[in-house]
């Protein structure tokens, strides 16, 4: 085994022997997870056992010209044959359905950030969750959504109201999930929106109005509610669901966007006599989790949606569900016209962490060994970054995106988890990261022009003591107890860094005391944005990290800003407005964070106009 300090990126690999870990190193190869569902016929059982060291070979081209090469193929290829790439308008949740959260516009950057400022602001009313939101932009109108499944129309240029619509929820809808809510999708002349009791509602995009309503579930007896923001492909609008702390069976959904019609459903959980189904011991797949809370990415060329899992629940308490848990914690790959499983992949088997793999899918073309491969990204709660061939599930590499990892030793030449480190029944034990994540649902970015992804990484850690537990339907089923700690010799603290996405070698990084719980903006001004729970709005130099420009816009982020184009004048938008229950959580480590304000105010920043 090759010391974690020896694995340090210097442009070129050519490891041997018993090259496996990537724990403070990064080491990539070829070799696929066990082949982890091209075809999901058979399914490999969860082992207790440490992976056999086997010899890897690889090589990456590295250095500046090189990189340099690369954006510009990148840019000149991929990104303008995405829609709203061109960076007038926010068109989807992650900016483009690849999830960069980039924007080509380049009329705010480096030489004259320091001159941004704000040109109107718009306060919601709905100030209990927070604004979690990522305001859509389509046409020079900017759509926003609320934690109480408000939706507001807004004129981009100058903030005025266009229209308002209220989903009338229930008083007595509970859920300990919310009331949040991340997003809506826009298109078809509609405007979709998940909702707290679990229904789907299209509004006509230019009135307001309500056109048609779906019940998902009743939310009173899943215990589950949906949270993320739709993707709409084609003419279906997909949508997930939380539920992975409750006794809950997870699934994909889509609908006709123009009727509301189910169309399919993709069940997170194998069912009875379905390749994965015997992962899952007796009953437990009923109630085992795996919600798909986050929003998906599409591949139009493929015809993919790919969607990343949850955890498995009980969250950490594992005895009554041994096995891999598929498709928990796993990145799936769908025909987005049928729901039809084209692959898996799955990067914690039998996950008793409550370490989701349900952030973002980011879809990369960048040259491994040489070759153009079509790539997938995907940050998880574990700390880790894995990147896979988004064509057939083959592992390519798997970084750490943060210091303090020790449940587990390292990850594996083919992904697999080396050196298990479990809660244990009524004995309290350390562990890093805490359930809050080696990163929050916050989307990072990734800029062709760098070639470097950028994302939020949180230090911090977690006492847990496992208790089993009995599931009952849509009721909590966390099996154990956790308190937030900080990490061994230091402050539990964040920071926001640039890194290689294939081997996380990181360029720069930024420090902060708190945590950042806000996504990344990258644009081609070469600029940085995200904002921090103090209510500080900022930019970086996307090169260096350096602290260009930041408002304090009086309440904390949490929610993901945007830019778009209207008449020639770049604009860059952001929520403010802190909540969520990881935020309420965080007085555990920092009692002043319980002071906290609270806000729900959307900010629109500009460059004076003449400059």
């Amino acid at each position: 085994m090759i010391p974690a300090q020896a694995l340090a990126y210097n442009g070129t690999y050519a490891l041997g022997g018993e090259a496996e870990l990537l724990t403070g190193g990064h080491l990539r190869c070829r070799s696929a997870r066990g082949r982890p569902g091209l075809e999901p016929a058979s399914v490999r059982p969860y082992r207790r056992r440490r992976a056999a060291a086997r010899p890897c070979t690889g090589t990456h081209p590295g250095g500046a010209l090189v990189r340099t090469v690369i954006a510009a193929f990148v840019a000149a290829g991929v990104l303008l044959a995405q829609p709203g790439a061109t960076g007038k308008d926010w068109p989807h949740y992650g900016g483009l359905y690849s999830a960069w959260r980039y924007s080509a516009l380049d009329q705010i950057n480096r030489s004259n950030v320091r001159s941004l400022r704000p040109v109107w602001a718009f306060q919601t009313g709905d100030y209990d969750g927070g604004l979690q939101a990522t305001p859509i932009v389509v046409d020079g109108v900017v759509y926003l959504s609320t934690a109480h499944n408000w939706v507001f129309a807004l004129d981009g240029a100058t903030g005025r109201e266009l229209w308002q619509y209220r989903y009338p929820l229930p008083k007595d809808i509970t859920t300990i999930y919310g009331p949040w809510n991340r997003g809506v999708a826009v298109g078809l002349g509609k405007v979709f929106m998940g909702t707290l009791d679990n229904h789907v509602v299209a509004i006509d995009q230019k009135t307001g109005r309500e056109l048609w309503r779906v019940n998902v579930e009743d939310a009173r007896q899943c215990g589950c509610n949906i949270t993320g923001a739709p993707l709409l492909v084609k003419d279906k609008v997909i949508v997930g669901v939380t539920g992975g702390d409750s006794a809950h069976r997870g699934y994909l959904n889509a609908f006709d966007a123009n009727t509301g019609r189910h169309v399919w459903r993709f069940w997170t959980i194998p069912g009875p006599g379905e390749p994965g189904h015997e992962t899952w011991p007796g009953d437990s797949w009923k109630y085992g989790g795996g919600a798909t809370w986050m929003t998906g990415s599409y591949d139009p060329e493929l015809n993919l949606v790919y969607w990343a899992v949850g955890n498995p629940a009980a969250d950490f308490y594992g005895e009554d569900r041994r096995g891999d848990n598929l498709y928990t914690n796993s990145v799936v790959a769908l025909d987005a016209d049928t729901g039809k499983l084209k692959w898996y992949h799955q990067q914690i088997p039998h996950d008793v962490w409550d370490f989701d793999t349900a952030y973002e899918c980011v879809l990369l073309d960048l040259p491994v060994d040489g070759k153009m491969r079509k790539l997938l990204l995907n940050v998880n709660k574990s700390g880790y970054t894995f990147v896979v061939d988004r064509t057939n599930a083959e592992f390519i590499s798997a970084w750490p995106l943060v210091k303090h990892i020790n449940w587990v030793q390292g990850i594996g030449k083919k992904g697999e988890l080396i050196g298990r480190n479990e809660p244990e029944v009524g004995k309290p034990k350390f562990l890093c990261p805490s359930i809050g994540g080696g990163r929050s649902w916050n989307q990072g970015a990734w800029s062709p022009r760098t070639g470097w992804f950028y994302s939020t990484g949180l230090e911090w850690c977690q006492e847990v003591t496992a208790v089993k537990e009995d599931p009952v339907e849509g009721q909590p089923f966390f099996g154990g107890t956790f308190e937030w700690r900080h990490p061994p010799g230091e402050q539990a603290h964040s920071h926001l860094g640039a890194y290689d996405p294939l081997t996380g070698k990181r360029f720069w990084s930024y420090r902060y005391n708190y945590m950042l719980l806000a996504s990344v903006l990258a644009t081609a001004g070469d600029l940085v944005f995200t904002g921090d729970p103090e209510g500080h709005f900022f930019a970086l130099d996307a090169r260096t990290g350096e602290k260009l420009w930041s408002f304090q816009t009086g309440s904390g982020h949490r929610g993901s800003a945007v830019t778009y184009e209207i008449g020639g004048r770049q604009y860059i938008a952001t929520p403010s407005g802190f909540g969520s229950a990881l935020a309420g959580a965080l007085g555990q480590l920092w009692p002043e964070m319980e002071n906290f304000r609270k806000g729900s105010t959307l900010f629109v920043f500009a460059l004076p106009e003449g400059d």
